[in-house]
């Protein structure tokens, strides 16, 4: 009905009221109101409610997850500096200074008066449009703006968006809370008359889109580049239980594969669970002595892993590989050596951090058992560490070898993307807990969270985890500090033990990247994992103070897509993300900062997206990775001539080396 039926009809009501008096038009319930009334106060108006609920959150996330991925691109591509909980009025500021106008601290918004527009003098001036057409003035960044070839490609993409519909359009449905920091320009699809006052037409934009397909051409194009040295895993298959090389031939066969390819180095797990699996201070190195030896025939280096964990056991279809047998006979009685949680279940991936100063393996520690067997390793190989043959050693701490809880256990039941429980349940790590929270003056703290759902629960699922859920109250802050604090002072304390046995070596650790739920509050895999990183806070900062103590490198896992676009999407997940912060916040700290690929076998579009990441072109400090670890190579991909030579490529561009067939 267009505005002139409703003026007629409003003045036919008009006389009509006179003679017949009408009741008051009723308001059409909506929303709640409107499943209330539908379902008349019955049970299944409450799950109607309850639904709304849900859609509410849901849209409320969707909302925040945009506005992170638009302050992101401004932070990365704009160079605006926004404070790190910025909203929507931050942005208005920054962008409205980045146009020319003053804008105080009470919002106070307004052009310098001393800036006039430049009047023509042969001709009067044109009349002014309507006030409701006016356009802001919008100075053209020049050339020699710090900006990246993909701020220059989002900036030649708006002529062509001027004369459409905005993407984004408020939904109805939306509640005026979820408006207040979402901020939509809809364009006039008549507005083409303005066109040509757009400054994306102006010379300057045109000269810098021409400099960023320039620069599309050239991607790829790595020569000069810093080198950056490529090792490649070795499968944990080639040493058998007893400690013995399984196959010495397919093993030199693998090697000429790689040493054709130029890769620097390779990394072998050393398994305590192999080595001191049958008796303490029974160390066998036999199998391992053999595999060096044919490491060396080929000139290339090496680095070593001490793995104290076992492998295997979460569904990643390896070997299987155990703790030490005499460790899981003490385990069957004192169960609480291992890792447990709120239910009691125990997991024997890696011992609990709670024993690290309890004489309970034989009299020994926890943290000495892995000094004991650090030790040895060097005194078994020692003169391979004076040659120069064995470049690093990386030190597990955790599950899978990394610097975390084991707190996401396939074989019990958790499947991406749950959040995972804590692992804080056996008994040392509550005794632990129970001096935390007396010495904080709150002994009935002492206890785990009650409200933090199950291994495959959803964040909005859970009371501990949902949006200004427990976890930021008071005793959420007090224990996720206190969990994320053990996690660091055990790392500490067997980085301090490492230092001594393999003193003048680069010692490393590994951080793998828990990035589902990143786009969440809480962060909430991550807080179960040990890093307490929410959105207010930086988790990885205090990690990276301590490694910076002990000189240690950092090892940054998980490169490459593990899960489907809708996978990632459901789980509001960013691992692009996670890797600015942890890696950017590693360099800040001096940290020599390394990376390792997760999949044997990546696609064109991948690799340069890794490279790209090992050494950004825009980093004003011109900072590089140390060096990158691939996944083994398996059998099949050797077969495959396709990753072979996309293999072959990577490596050269991770050397700087001039390669011809990037893009074809």
């Amino acid at each position: 009905m267009n505005v002139k039926q409703d003026v007629e009809q409003q003045q036919h009501s008009d006389h009509s009221s006179d003679q017949y008096p009408q009741p008051p038009p009723q308001r059409r319930p909506r929303g709640f109101a409107a499943a209330a009334a539908t379902a008349g106060g019955s049970g299944k108006g409450r799950k109607e409610r309850e639904k709304e609920k849900e859609r509410t959150k849901l849209r409320e996330r969707h909302r925040r997850a945009i506005t992170s991925r638009m302050l992101t691109g401004l932070r990365q591509y704009g160079n605006f500096l926004l404070p790190a909980r910025a909203d929507m009025n931050d942005v208005l500021a920054a962008l409205a200074r980045e146009a020319g106008w003053i804008v105080e601290a009470d919002g106070t918004t307004y052009r310098p008066s001393s800036v006039a527009p430049p009047l023509a003098v042969a001709a009067p001036p044109p009349a002014p449009p309507p006030p409701h057409t006016q356009l802001a003035p919008f100075p053209v960044r020049s050339i020699e703006s710090p900006l990246s070839a993909n701020s220059l490609k989002n900036s030649s993409m708006k002529a062509s968006l001027d004369s459409q519909a905005s993407l984004l359009r408020i939904d109805e449905s939306l509640s005026p809370a979820s408006l207040d920091s979402v901020v939509v320009a809809e364009r006039d699809t008549r507005g083409e008359k303005y066109a040509n006052a757009s400054p994306i037409n102006s010379p300057e934009c045109v000269e810098a889109d021409q400099l960023m397909r320039e620069s599309a051409e050239g991607e790829g194009d790595f020569a000069g580049t810093p080198y950056i040295p490529v090792y490649v895993m070795l499968p944990t298959s080639i040493v058998n239980s007893y400690c013995q090389l399984v196959d010495p031939e397919a093993m030199r066969q693998e090697l000429r594969h790689l040493k054709s390819l130029n890769v620097d180095g390779v990394v072998v797990d050393c398994w305590w669970g192999i080595v001191e699996g049958w008796s303490p201070y029974k160390y066998e190195w036999s199998g391992y002595r053999d595999l060096f030896n044919i490491i060396r025939e080929f000139e290339l280096k090496l680095q070593v892993v001490m793995a104290f964990h076992e492998c295997g056991g979460n569904g990643s279809g390896e070997m299987p590989i155990s703790l030490p047998k005499w460790v899981l006979e003490i385990g069957k009685d004192n169960q609480d050596i291992f890792f447990t949680d709120r239910e009691g279940r125990r997991n024997t991936e890696c011992l609990s951090w709670g024993i690290d100063k309890e004489r309970i393996l034989k009299g020994r520690t926890g943290i000495e058992v892995c000094f004991d067997f650090m030790r040895s390793f060097r005194m078994e190989f020692n003169n391979l560490f004076e040659e120069g043959f064995i470049t690093a050693v990386e030190i597990g701490l955790g599950a899978s070898g990394g610097l975390k809880y084991p707190s996401h256990p396939e074989r019990i039941g958790w499947r991406y993307p749950g959040i995972g429980e804590f692992q804080c349940y056996d008994k040392y790590m509550q005794q632990n807990l129970r001096r935390a929270a007396k010495l904080r003056g709150h002994s009935f703290w002492a206890r785990g969270p009650d409200n933090a759902g199950h291994y495959n629960s959803r964040p909005h699922e859970t009371g501990f985890f949902c949006d200004r859920g427990d976890y930021d109250g008071y005793y959420g802050r007090f224990f996720l500090h206190w969990y994320a604090q053990t996690l660091i002072d055990h790392a500490d304390q067997v980085l301090s033990l490492a230092n001594l046995a393999f003193e003048g070596t680069q010692i490393i650790i590994k951080i793998p990247a828990v990035c589902w739920w990143y786009k969440t509050a809480s962060h909430a895999a991550e807080l179960t994992a040990g890093f307490y990183n929410p959105t207010n806070q930086d988790g990885y900062s205090p990690i990276f103070d301590m490694l910076k103590k002990h000189s240690a490198a950092m090892k940054f896992v998980c490169y490459g897509p593990q899960h489907s676009a809708q996978e990632s999407d459901g789980a509001l997940a960013d691992l692009e993300g996670l890797s600015w912060q942890v890696m950017n916040s590693a360099w800040d700290r001096g940290l020599a900062v390394a990376a390792h690929g997760t999949l044997p076998c990546h696609d064109r579009e991948t690799y340069i997206r890794i490279i790209e990441n090992a050494k950004p072109r825009n980093d004003p400090d011109r900072r590089h990775l140390s060096f990158f670890t691939y996944q083994q190579l398996t059998s099949v991909f050797m077969e495959r001539e396709m990753c072979f030579s996309e293999l072959d490529n990577f490596i050269k561009c991770m050397h700087g080396e001039v390669v011809h067939d990037v893009q074809a």
